[in-house]
């Protein structure tokens, strides 16, 4: 080997290592940003419910495309992310998904956001006072106060309206019910169609927001007001906990008043008046809620870790809750068998209007059963444990705190892809 090729090789040897140096760190970032390109993708658009409320009942479905308009343009001057979007006409199904967490934003009527804040959610902007029931009637009626209204004929919105909820809590409050209370009750999916009930006189006493009631004085409507809730607040929007941390609530309230504010159409859309708005304001509506009996007779009532208890024996845990729900997750070893509730949420609920199969159940009466959904404003597991007692079962055990008492208390929660 020649002198001159015997010197080049330390050389040759060190080029050749600052070469694989070069493509060793080239290969890191490459690999670094598939992971970071893949982090981004699995984080995904955000899932944004609104439900624009009932008082414009006959423009949903206009109020919500202004309203879905106005917060896109909010979450991309505030760098948030995209959004999956979903309408919602069912505040009753709403409140379901606020505790298993389905969606990342709700925009809905207080008595859900309400729900919302108790299940992971911060509020962001809404107006403090936007919604007021009002009880009312024809003047020519006599009636002033409301014990006036025992045993008359009622007229209410849709059972899942922010007004039948703040109707129902003051009933509450005042010890009576709305089945116990009056003769009848009518629900109507249009507010104005009660001025016709008073006024046809198949209704003498009727349920409202403030905002068309004080519509129907303004017109000269023979009408006055019997009772009033207190103010509640109106269309709000909440965020998941974990998707506002990090400053992401604080940098979209300020994009969203602006942007909602600043705007016409979403005022006359259910959102005026718009404020930061805190925990506290929901207070009021938090205190109504559809809150379950304590007890049912025939059933105990159980907590997290009784039913772990119970398990570990041998018991069989039902869920009353959706199957999507359960696929978002669910206690272990626990078996779907949906209570489909179409009855009121009260003790005096018609369990002929729901559906249940009771042949899911255990067939050997005399074994312990745990029912549960979701926590102690979920009525589907209380009405499924009352079904099970009156079907002959003897070992009915009611989990009243269902699913967030359960991750509450930092036990394994399944879901469908992780059993």
């Amino acid at each position: 080997m020649s002198p001159t090729r015997a010197k080049s090789r330390p050389a040759f040897t060190r080029a050749l290592r600052r070469t694989a140096s070069h493509l060793v760190a080239a290969s890191a970032l490459i690999v670094s940003s598939a992971v970071g390109a893949a982090g981004a993708a699995n984080a995904g658009p955000l899932n944004v419910l609104v439900n624009p409320g009932d008082q414009g009942e006959q423009s949903r479905a206009a109020s919500y495309l202004v309203l879905r308009a106005a917060l896109a343009d909010a979450l991309r001057e505030a760098k948030v992310g995209d959004a999956n979007w979903v309408i919602s006409t069912d505040a009753t199904a709403d409140l379901a998904t606020t505790r298993s967490q389905m969606h990342d934003i709700f925009v809905a009527p207080a008595h859900v956001v309400s729900s919302a804040l108790r299940h992971g959610y911060v509020p962001l902007v809404g107006n403090p006072k936007g919604a007021q029931a009002v009880l009312v009637t024809l003047r020519d009626k006599g009636l002033k106060t409301l014990a006036d209204t025992s045993g008359t004929r009622l007229g209410l919105p849709l059972q899942d309206s922010v007004v039948t909820y703040l109707v129902r809590g003051e009933l509450n409050a005042a010890n009576t019910s709305l089945k116990s209370h009056y003769r009848s009750v009518r629900h109507m999916r249009y507010q104005d169609a009660l001025l016709v009930c008073l006024q046809v006189r198949e209704c003498d006493v009727v349920g409202v927001e403030r905002a068309v009631f004080d519509r129907w004085v303004a017109a000269g409507e023979p009408v006055v007001s019997v009772l009033q809730s207190r103010p509640a607040p109106g269309l709000s929007v909440a965020m998941k906990q974990s998707v506002a941390a990090g400053g992401t609530a604080g940098t979209l309230r300020p994009v969203l008043l602006r942007t909602l504010a600043g705007s016409a159409s979403v005022a006359k859309s259910g959102m005026d008046q718009l404020a930061p708005i805190e925990t506290r304001d929901y207070e009021y509506v938090s205190t109504l809620g559809y809150f379950t009996p304590r007890q049912l007779p025939g059933a105990k009532v159980v907590d997290a870790a009784a039913v772990a208890e119970l398990m570990a024996t041998g018991a069989t845990y039902i869920d009353t809750r959706t199957e999507a729900e359960f696929k978002a997750g669910h206690v272990p070893k626990a078996r779907l068998v949906p209570y489909v509730e179409k009855s009121a949420k009260d003790t005096d609920f018609d369990a002929r209007l729901d559906t249940f199969d009771l042949a899911k159940l255990p067939a050997d009466k005399a074994a312990p059963v745990i029912f549960a959904c979701n926590g102690a404003e979920c009525w589907k597991s209380y009405k499924a444990s009352l079904a099970a007692v009156k079907a002959g079962h003897t070992q009915v055990h009611w989990f009243r705190g269902g699913l967030p008492e359960w991750r509450g208390a930092s036990r394994q929660v399944a879901s469908a892809a992780k059993p």
